[in-house]
């Protein structure tokens, strides 16, 4: 968490300084759902996110530098300079991309989650997605092909209460986990977000029931984006009020963690001192190795991303 929190600070400063173009999302506050949900997979088991992607790459085990160096739009970068914030890819990992187009993934997920079926095999999907895509139509149309066909796909929701384009109002209406799995006779669960173990633990009861009956779970992990929807919203944008966000911090998931480790004697506060320390390497490490890589070449239009 500390790593995705440490190189998404850094990663608005570049952004600020011209280094990174277009669209980025930043993922702070969230850092407890990527973790703790990621953790419970296994290496051969698929992960799909959203436009807001840096954290969930960085949990499965993505190298800082590669993803920096994407961010960067440079040669060295996971697709090779290519996909950029909204994009990252990362096939070794079966990290199988974030994408910009809002809900759009979910039927990638679903995808997946057959040919896993097809094949006799056992592994998971695991497909974030904001509450923002739960109003589109391919997001249902997933769900209700997951729940006929009992594919192993678990629909984690990262509920953060603003889905951008629909009315606050309404989303109570919209994003209640219970009315959309009852809509589909679909498992489902409600937590905490912004507790990593609770995460991990809802999660991990998800994964061995998805793996054991080959069913999909639709999930929300309730949780809350500190920064704005994007790196061109500001931090309290609009449609929320800064005592609200300095409200929601009281709950970062980091210091309740740190706070917990110490409490319960698995770390002093030397070592997580040295765990800050090697994150601040790393990072600063990252940005080096981006800015210091080359340009895709005009050649590079022509070659596999992946290769």
């Amino acid at each position: 968490m500390l790593l995705i929190r440490r190189f998404e600070e850094r990663t608005a400063e570049q952004y600020a300084l011209g280094k990174i173009g277009g669209f980025c999302h930043l993922y702070i506050g969230e850092e407890a759902v990527a973790v703790g949900a990621i953790t419970v997979l296994r290496e051969d088991d698929y992960v799909l996110s959203a436009y807001r992607d840096h954290g969930h790459c960085l949990a499965r085990g993505s190298d800082p530098k590669r993803v920096m160096a994407e961010l960067f739009g440079r040669a060295t970068g996971l697709c090779k300079g290519k996909g950029g914030s909204m994009h990252l890819v990362d096939r070794a990992r079966n990290f199988l991309g974030g994408y910009a187009i809002v809900g759009g993934h979910i039927p990638l997920a679903a995808g997946v989650g057959f040919a896993i079926k097809y094949q006799n095999r056992d592994q998971v999907v695991l497909c974030f997605f904001g509450e923002g895509a739960v109003p589109t139509g391919i997001c249902h149309e997933s769900l209700n092909i997951a729940a006929l066909w009992k594919l192993p796909v678990i629909f984690l929701c990262e509920n953060n209460r603003y889905g951008m384009g629909t009315p606050v109002e309404r989303a109570s209406a919209i994003y209640n986990v219970a009315q959309v799995a009852s809509a589909y006779d679909m498992e489902q669960d409600s937590f905490d977000g912004m507790d990593v173990v609770q995460v991990y633990e809802h999660v991990k009861s998800a994964v061995e029931l998805v793996r054991s009956k080959q069913a999909p779970v639709f999930l929300e992990a309730k949780t809350y984006r500190f920064m704005g929807h994007s790196m061109a919203d500001p931090a309290h944008g609009h449609y929320r009020a800064k005592e609200e966000v300095d409200e929601a911090k009281m709950r970062d998931p980091i210091p309740s963690l740190r706070q917990r480790l110490v409490q319960d004697k698995i770390l002093t506060e030397a070592q997580l001192q040295d765990i800050e320390q090697e994150i601040q390497g790393t990072v600063q490490e990252a940005i080096r190795f981006a800015d210091e890589s080359p340009e895709p070449p005009p050649e590079s239009l022509e070659e596999d991303l992946y290769v």
